[in-house]
């Protein structure tokens, strides 16, 4: 059963986002463009999803376990650190360049968009290397 409200759950996310737009990476940067042509349509988007999380992170801290049974699992960090900032801002980079950020792209590229599949493949290379670099790291301390 939890397998079938993950898909359920994962396929409306999907489909909000194709009707939202935020698989548009001409949408996304036109939302990004503060100077030019700007799109304010996706801050409603964004709003919505702000809205619905503060709702549900409400919720959810005063309860142990999901719906479904499953224990919560909260972050245990609650310091801004380097790494966070630097993060941040090659996420805030990738998607203002590329138009796309990791949960659209993956959904604009089950849909056949090329640009997505090559965003997706750079995004992967980028997590392996950063794994890599970790362990190298993790190795040297």
């Amino acid at each position: 059963m939890q397998r079938v409200i993950e898909f359920v759950l994962g396929l409306t996310f999907g489909l909000g986002l194709l009707i939202s737009g935020m698989t548009d990476p001409g949408k996304v940067q036109g939302f990004l463009d503060l100077a030019g042509l700007w799109d304010p349509s996706l801050a409603f988007v964004m709003g919505g999803g702000v809205m619905v999380g503060f709702l549900a992170f409400g919720w959810a801290k005063k309860k142990t376990c999901s719906l479904s049974g499953a224990p919560f699992h909260w972050p245990e960090m609650t310091q801004i650190d380097r790494p966070l900032v630097l993060g941040s801002l090659m996420f805030g980079l990738g998607w203002g360049l590329a138009g796309f950020c990791p949960g659209p792209a993956l959904v604009a590229m089950a849909s056949g968009n090329d640009k997505a599949l090559i965003f997706v493949l750079a995004m992967m290379v980028g997590m392996a290397l950063f794994e890599l670099f970790k362990k190298k790291r993790q190795l040297k301390a």
